[in-house]
């Protein structure tokens, strides 16, 4: 990251508050976090996707805990189910923007009943300059503008705080596609979720196999394991 950048960083002050199944943020990454990644995975080019999604995000409305006055990194506050292991370092994050489709479908205890099904998410991925830098589609994927890509497999959810909104998650790479910014993650969460719930009726015999396309936003957290 640019030292200019990390002054930019430093001495940014916001008020974060949690309670009762959500904690508050807790500062465990300083800024010789930062450009220690440098390298390791990216390079040059990729320097700045990884420079502009910590950076660009502190001062809007999800990631106003994302520094703090001594200009720390925020890991981000979750419940217990969604804590990653101390063996784990938060690589970079980005916000999705789309849809999550599900199908009406046959209950398979019972075929005479009906309902809808998650099928899968369709996003753009954006940095902070709100720059599209991927997309995250059925697997679930998540796939850089470089090409490389993560597959995850779900071992955690709880709601989200927002009850309208799809829950909280956390997941595990289970494959790898390419050697960019993807290629060396091995957790992923899902936090911040805005829309994107269960349709609520309407699925039934007369409309088996519609799909309904549900809006949603949510924040991703890339991590990767400690050298």
């Amino acid at each position: 990251m640019e030292p200019e950048l990390l002054r930019l960083i430093h001495g940014r002050s916001h008020a974060c508050q949690g309670q009762g199944l959500y904690p508050e943020p807790t500062s465990t990454l300083r800024q010789p976090f930062i450009p220690a990644l440098n390298g390791r995975v990216f390079g040059l080019k990729n320097d700045k996707f990884l420079t502009l999604t910590l950076f660009g995000w502190y001062a809007l409305g999800p990631f106003a805990c994302a520094a703090d006055s001594s200009g720390n990194v925020l890991i981000p506050a979750v419940p217990d189910a969604l804590k990653v292991s101390a063996k784990e370092e938060l690589l970079f994050l980005v916000k999705a923007r789309g849809v999550q489709i599900y199908e009406c479908r046959a209950k398979k205890d019972d075929a005479t009943q009906f309902e809808w099904v998650f099928t899968g998410p369709e996003a753009d991925l954006f940095d902070a300059k709100g720059d599209k830098v991927g997309r995250h589609y059925s697997g679930p994927t998540w796939e850089s503008n470089d090409g490389s890509q993560v597959v995850g497999s779900v071992r955690a959810s709880v709601p989200s705080k927002d009850m309208g909104a799809a829950p909280w998650l956390l997941l595990s790479a289970k494959n790898h596609v390419g050697n960019g910014v993807f290629s060396q993650v091995t957790i992923i969460q899902r936090l911040d979720t805005a829309g994107g719930t269960t349709p609520q009726g309407g699925c039934s015999a007369a409309n088996l196999g519609e799909k309904l396309r549900v809006p949603y936003t949510a924040v991703y957290y890339f991590y990767v394991s400690k050298p």
